[in-house]
């Protein structure tokens, strides 16, 4: 197995590691991480886009949208990304983004929808399919926190009251307590606003091993830093990838400068 060194030093993912070791890793040595969005949906040069991201420091690519993805559309760009040496997931609105190009999914529970089917029969019609494509799944506690975005409406979710961070905290509890390893709180693709700070917080406060993802209306450096110190481990951004690169190559910066240690 080799490895390549990035520019913060850190070992990049190559045929042979492991997704989830390669995170504990990073975690492991007082790293935060930072993973771009990309939505085959959406308008974005993802040759350029990527290349910005990997030289400013991400540390793997997402693939997902809500609306409008197919198969091929994730496959193509998977392969694009691939070209980069890091990690590849899948972060599913449905079925439509499976490709066997990818290295891991997001293998996810939606914690708080009020439809069975994004709570285990989405999971169930997929398992075998991430089995054939040989996907790494990385076991997700997945709550959307705002009403007004399209992942909140396909998934039917219930919002999460901005001043109840114990809330939070529970759902976290409860991801752990099944046996999951990855806790996401999304704000929504292109929501006007992040989640609060108070929530990764509750959730790092509440929980022993849970690794907090973060993402979701994320758009400035200073945002993602106080999400991060608040006891965010990986933080997400896309819509601000699409819309302003260098902004985003910025938030990623402002990420590395922190040490959970």
């Amino acid at each position: 197995m080799v490895r390549k060194r990035g520019r913060w030093g850190l070992p990049r993912l190559v045929k042979g590691l492991r997704v989830h070791k390669y995170f504990t890793d990073l975690i492991g040595s007082g790293h935060k991480i930072h993973l771009t969005l990309i939505d085959p949906d959406k308008p974005c040069d993802v040759e350029r886009a990527s290349k910005m991201m990997v030289e400013a420091g991400t540390d793997g690519f997402l693939i997902g949208g809500s609306l409008g993805v197919t198969p091929e559309d994730a496959s193509s760009i998977a392969k694009i990304l691939k070209e980069h040496g890091l990690p590849v997931i899948i972060f599913p609105g449905n079925l439509n983004c499976l490709t066997p190009e990818a290295d891991a999914i997001l293998f996810m529970i939606l914690m708080n929808s009020l439809d069975p089917y994004y709570i285990i029969g989405a999971q169930v019609a997929g398992a075998p399919l991430v089995k054939k494509y040989g996907l790494e799944p990385l076991p997700t506690g997945y709550v959307v926190v705002y009403g007004g975005s399209a992942v909140a409406h396909v998934g039917r979710i219930v919002p999460i009251p901005e001043k109840k961070p114990e809330i939070i905290a529970a759902y976290a509890l409860a991801a752990e307590m099944l046996g999951l390893k990855y806790f996401y709180i999304e704000a929504g693709s292109g929501a006007p606003k992040p989640v609060p700070p108070s929530f990764p917080r509750a959730a790092k406060t509440a929980t022993q091993d849970l690794i907090i993802i973060v993402g979701g209306g994320i758009r400035d450096p200073d945002t993602a830093r106080e999400l991060a110190l608040a006891g965010a481990d990986i933080i997400v951004t896309g819509t601000i990838v699409e819309e302003d690169p260098e902004k985003a190559k910025k938030i990623i910066r402002a990420i590395k400068t922190i040490s959970s240690r």
